[in-house]
């Protein structure tokens, strides 16, 4: 071998193996290698959120019903893959109604829960064929997992129950909001802190992806073998910096400890939520919780990052930040 192909193969063996795939290709080659459907879902999907978060109102509350709705059904098709017969109706009808009050008064939304796990119990002990313990538990984790904790984002971005309320500067019925000016600044504090959180996810879920793909070389975990810790590190700082940056933004009272901090919970949070969804998909024997999302696969597939999250930014915005605040 000449000099010249030795150290054309170090440097070839030195690239990552994307680079590799890529070399001797042409531009359109490589283009056409895109997955283009999987990239214009994500584009559509991101619109249709953001569209929904600047209206906010009975408007994002709508929306984000419907998406509870559907991830309620892939959600049950999941657990009746595994034999049980959890009462689907009683927790579909529940968890939109956890979802309309969340919007209305939290307080009822948080009476919900209790009631509707009790109503279920009722439901699953006087039916024909006795009740097991995983249609219980089923029952009750579906509405835990697809609407208690979802709903925290509707508690967020409308605001009722919080300091954070659009109602004074509703610009359309149904206590929709439209901004007249585009500076963030000009916002209510609803929607900034309803975007920053879900910037937040977006840069853990990219960092992760692009890393992982470059240089991730440890896996995560059994529940998920393309997950490498390379990749789920960067996606966490990823998330860290963008609250960083937010937190700077949005002047929060010491930007420089509270951003970083909500991007750490954000980025943990939104890789649990990941990894609980690959668990019951695992063990439910699938690849994909759905296919309504082209290239993508089901709601519960892209949705499981938020799920978790949601709460976690809620109390940091309207407990931690108001405390930090008083003591700064």
């Amino acid at each position: 071998m000449s000099l010249s192909e030795s150290s054309s193969a170090a440097i070839k063996s030195a690239l990552p193996k994307a680079a590799q795939g890529n070399a001797g290709r042409s531009w359109g080659d490589r283009l056409a290698g895109w997955p283009w459907r999987r990239i214009f879902s994500a584009v559509v999907g991101i619109s249709i959120a953001l569209t929904m978060l600047v209206l906010g109102g009975w408007y994002f509350t709508a929306g984000f019903g419907l998406l509870v709705y559907l991830g309620l059904g892939e959600y049950f098709a999941l657990v009746q893959a595994k034999g049980a017969v959890p009462a689907v109706k009683t927790v579909t009808i529940a968890c939109l109604a956890i979802v309309a009050a969340s919007a209305w008064m939290p307080s009822v939304a948080d009476a919900i829960v209790p009631i509707a796990s009790t109503l279920v119990c009722f439901y699953l002990l006087f039916m024909p064929k006795m009740a097991s313990i995983a249609d219980l538990s089923s029952s009750v984790m579906g509405l835990f997992y697809c609407g208690y904790l979802p709903s925290y984002w509707v508690r967020l971005r409308v605001g009722a129950g919080l300091a954070l309320d659009d109602g004074a500067v509703a610009r359309l019925p149904l206590n929709g909001f439209w901004p007249e000016s585009w500076n963030p600044a000009a916002w209510p504090e609803a929607l900034t802190v309803t975007i920053l959180a879900f910037c937040c996810i977006w840069a853990a879920d990219i960092g992760a992806y692009i890393m992982g793909k470059w240089v991730g070389k440890t896996r995560l975990s059994d529940i998920s073998p393309k997950k490498t810790v390379e990749g789920s590190l960067a996606g966490t700082l990823g998330s860290a910096l963008v609250g960083t940056l937010g937190a700077a933004y949005c002047h929060w009272p010491l930007w420089f400890i509270t951003g970083p901090l909500l991007g750490l919970l954000v980025g943990v949070s939104s890789l649990l939520g990941d990894l609980i969804e690959s668990l019951m998909k695992r063990d439910a024997g699938v690849k994909d919780s759905g296919n309504l999302i082209p290239g993508h696969g089901g709601i519960l597939d892209r949705a499981d990052s938020y799920i978790f999250t949601a709460p976690l930014v809620y109390y940091f915005t309207t407990l931690l930040l108001p405390f930090v605040s008083q003591l700064h």
